[in-house]
C-alpha cells in the first residue's frame, strides 16, 4: 500500500517539474492602486509592494506596465503555490520511504531466562 502512496507522490512531483519548466517571467508582490488624494480619490497610481532579501520594498509601476506586472505577479504565486506543494509530497515521500525502511528491517529482540 504504501509503495502505491510513494509512485503516486513520484508521480505528482513529476508532474509539478514538468509544469515548474513552463514558467515565464514572474515577480512578487501585491500589485495595487493608489491615490495622491485618497478621501477624493485623485490623482491614481499603481503600487507594486513585495520583500525581497528580507526587506520591504514598493516600486511604482506605469499605466502602461500595469497588465504585464499584473501577469508577472499571479505566475509568481502560481510558482510559490506549485514549490509549496513540492515540498509538502517531498515530506511525505521521505516519511513513507523511511517508514518501509523501518518495516523491512526487524531486529530480534532477547528474551531474558
Amino acid at each position: 500500500m504504501s509503495n502505491v502512496k510513494i509512485r503516486k507522490i513520484e508521480k505528482e512531483i513529476e508532474q509539478i517539474k514538468e509544469r515548474l519548466q513552463e514558467v515565464g517571467e514572474m515577480r512578487p508582490g501585491s500589485l495595487t492602486q493608489q491615490y495622491r488624494v485618497p478621501s477624493e480619490k485623485r490623482g491614481a497610481y499603481y503600487q507594486l509592494s513585495y520583500m525581497h532579501k528580507m526587506k520591504s520594498r514598493t516600486d511604482y509601476v506605469r499605466p502602461q506596465f500595469f497588465d504585464q506586472i499584473r501577469l508577472q505577479v499571479a505566475t509568481y504565486k502560481r510558482f510559490k503555490k506549485m514549490v509549496n506543494r513540492w515540498i509538502e509530497l517531498a515530506i511525505l515521500h521521505s516519511k513513507l520511504t523511511m517508514d518501509i525502511a523501518k518495516k523491512k528491517v526487524h531486529i530480534p529482540v532477547k528474551v531474558a531466562g
